[in-house]
């Protein structure tokens, strides 16, 4: 019991630093979106990854030129996708609205997110937690869903978040879902760079963020290149030296902190639970951070007055928290 409760309390840590990073996003101005996200992509996925892993693995380096090409190609391939996926969910929000969007979106990542790695291993179906795997995902699936469902009733008050194309917005967000949950499929298909750096004596729950980044080189190439794009198609390099910008830099900043700590923790507590882990962490993550950034917009008052969609969101929650206790009981067998 106790080798089972630090991973799964790693996991619920760094649920809470997934579901809080996003509040940096409201302070971007004055600064543009590009200029704020590039600054957030560098410190998320290069300096701050960067520096933690070469101090808990001090061989880094070394191990990524051990790798094959093959494993490194896929880690960093997943990676960029993902950062398609994460550009098309904004791309998403304006056709049907933020809550629809990040529910298909969450319900996707958690359950390909999941399932790729599991069908990836050998002899999943034949394995004993396979059953509560599966029933778990779909459980997470119908909590996100109610969740949704939640938030799109919370929407309808507001006449600026009626759905302006169905179809279209319906078809962006599921391709986005789809891509979000690369970026864990890419941390299991990293796995034998986070077992290079345990050979070489470094701590499991270290070895995770040598997998992570190599993943976070492709992820970043996206984000930047996509921010630098905007730079120049805009003309707004000149967003850097606006004035009064200090509090969205520092926003940026910590958002930036949050985001890599969330992925850090995690791949810490999917580690110790071996070769399983991503299946099982993974939606476990999305789902508790779900919960998490709920409780943020509950403590914001963006729930006042929606007293029957704020039933509909505790009944969503409650459903999440027991698809987390299926897929943490799957841990054990």
């Amino acid at each position: 019991m106790e080798s089972m409760f630090l991973p799964f309390a790693l996991v619920i840590f760094a649920s809470v630093f997934q579901g809080s990073f996003g509040l940096g996003m409201k302070f971007m101005a004055p600064l543009k979106w590009e200029a704020w996200w590039l600054v957030h992509a560098t410190v998320a996925m290069v300096l701050f990854p960067g520096v933690w892993a070469m101090i808990a693995v001090p061989e880094l380096f070394d191990i990524i030129k051990a790798m094959s090409g093959k494993v490194l190609f896929l880690a960093m391939i997943f990676g960029f996708l993902w950062g398609i996926g994460g550009i098309m969910f904004g791309k998403s929000v304006p056709y049907i609205g933020m809550s629809l969007t990040y529910g298909i979106v969450m319900g996707l990542a958690s359950a390909v997110g999941s399932l790729i790695p599991l069908f990836q291993m050998e002899n999943a179906t034949s394995m004993p937690a396979f059953p509560y795997v599966i029933i778990g995902v779909l459980i997470m699936l119908l909590g996100v869903a109610i969740t949704a469902y939640a938030g799109i009733l919370r929407d309808k008050q507001s006449a600026e978040n009626k759905v302006k194309n169905l179809s279209l917005g319906l078809t962006i967000a599921i391709v986005s879902g789809v891509l979000s949950a690369l970026l864990n499929v890419g941390f299991a298909n990293a796995a034998p760079v986070a077992e290079e750096a345990a050979a070489r004596g470094v701590i499991v729950r270290n070895s995770s963020l040598a997998a992570w980044f190599v993943v976070l080189i492709g992820a970043y190439i996206m984000n930047a290149g996509y921010a630098i794009i905007l730079l120049f198609k805009n003309k707004s390099w000149n967003s850097f030296a606006t004035p009064k910008a200090n509090k969205a830099y520092m926003w940026s900043i910590i958002a930036g902190l949050c985001w890599f700590a969330a992925l850090g923790v995690y791949g810490q507590g999917a580690a110790l639970m071996g070769k399983i882990g991503p299946v099982i962490g993974w939606p476990m993550l999305l789902g508790l951070s779900l919960i998490v950034s709920n409780v943020w917009a509950y403590l914001n008052k963006e729930w006042s007055g929606a007293k029957k969609a704020f039933m509909w969101l505790i009944a969503g929650l409650v459903v999440l928290i027991f698809a987390t206790i299926v897929l943490g009981y799957s841990n054990g067998l």
